[in-house]
């Protein structure tokens, strides 16, 4: 079974904390930042427990902000060689991994006055965990100063530097600090994400396709055209961060995109969509069998997502598209695709009984639809105010 994730913050983690602040700085008052750290600790999740241990570091490192971040960073661990810091813990040597999640809040609060020796510890951290959600406050108070060193970063040694430069800039990293500035207007980032984009490391890559497939989500267009320009002639590690940095446009059919991926084209032949059985409850599934003709004289390239039109509690729809095929239609073939696609209860969702159509999208177009009834055991029937039958 695994363990929870807040797990990854316990006791343990905490007294090493203390004891490698008191082993550089033997007057660091350990006692007390052990105190306010496991106060009420068991009851707190992953995050809200870095808070805390933050706060502690707050009541009991020194005051001056260059003095507390020196002594930081005299304990930490070595730097290790590697492209991925993920499996580095905290150790004999010093702090790493997680524990360094609330070193990195403490930077983010106390060192907006001092950017340049705050971007400095930073520096030192992200290379034994990361420093991808400390580094947001300081870009947004002080813009100029941190695309300047981002800059500069762009050439460091360490891959978790650059890639820093990438996760730390993305307009919407998930547990992060929204950059709304950058969700308004990703000009600043485009420069950065270039010089990154055919790095060494696969991490750093990874991370700038994540950053481009942010951008999607609010600037399209400066997605197809990114592709437009870097495309081309491109390697087979750029096609890989450009197809992964697409993939949001993709399952939604953005015309341009599909185009520059030379999967544009409408569909020229027939297509059929058959989903059983057509009732379900819920926590079970059904089978999707699509059916499609080529009627070309030449192969079509594409790519065949499904679209579930969910009911909301008011009877009205949201649709949800689902990764299907990418396929090379021969000229007057005729290809069967099946899938079985599970209706379980999942967090994210409310499902709600009702009638659920199902679209089939070829190349960003619906070519074929089919209807499944859904049954919610004790829900509610938006069509006739109802509780639905058990």
């Amino acid at each position: 079974m695994t363990e929870p994730f807040k797990l990854l913050l316990d006791p343990a983690v905490v007294r090493a904390i203390g004891a490698h602040l008191q082993r550089v700085a033997p007057t660091f008052d350990r006692p007390r930042f052990e105190q306010l750290a496991l106060d009420g600790l068991d009851a707190l999740e992953l995050k809200a427990r870095a808070m805390q241990l933050a706060d502690a570091l707050e009541s009991t490192l020194p005051a001056n902000f260059a003095a507390g971040a020196e002594l930081l960073e005299a304990a930490l661990a070595p730097v290790t060689v590697g492209d991925a810091p993920g499996g580095v813990r905290t150790g004999p040597e010093g702090l790493a991994g997680w524990a360094l999640w609330p070193v990195g809040e403490w930077v983010a609060r106390r060192g907006l006055d001092d950017p340049h020796r705050a971007l400095q510890a930073l520096h030192a951290l992200t290379q034994r965990f990361t420093a991808e959600w400390a580094i947001r406050p300081l870009l947004l108070r002080h813009p100029d100063t941190v695309f300047a060193t981002l800059q500069r970063w762009c050439a460091d040694p360490s891959p978790h530097v650059r890639r820093l430069v990438s996760e730390g800039s993305r307009p919407r990293l998930p547990w992060g600090l929204q950059l709304r500035p950058l969700i308004a207007d990703p000009a600043p980032t485009l420069p950065l994400l270039a010089a990154l984009q055919d790095d060494p490391s696969p991490c750093v890559r990874r991370s700038v396709a994540n950053h481009l497939n942010d951008i999607a989500k609010d600037h399209p267009a400066v997605i197809a055209d990114w592709l437009q320009r870097h495309l081309p002639e491109a390697s087979v590690e750029r096609r890989t961060l450009l197809r992964h940095a697409s993939r949001s446009l993709i399952k939604a059919g953005d015309a341009a995109v599909l185009a520059a991926w030379g999967q544009g084209e409408a569909l020229l032949g027939r297509a059929d969509l058959a989903v059983a059985p057509a009732q379900i409850t819920l926590g079970e599934g059904v089978r999707l069998s699509a059916t499609l003709t080529s009627l070309s004289r030449r192969p079509q390239a594409l790519v065949v997502d499904y679209v579930i039109h969910h009911v909301k509690a008011n009877g009205s729809t949201s649709p949800k598209v689902f990764k299907g095929w990418n396929l090379t239609l021969a000229p007057g073939e005729t290809r069967t695709l099946a899938k079985q696609h599970a209706v379980r209860p999942i967090t994210t969702r409310v499902y709600h009984p009702g009638a659920l159509r199902v679209d089939l999208q070829v190349n960003g177009a619906v070519v074929a639809s089919a209807v499944f009834e859904l049954r919610v055991p004790g829900g509610f029937t938006p069509a006739t105010g109802r509780s639905a039958p058990g």
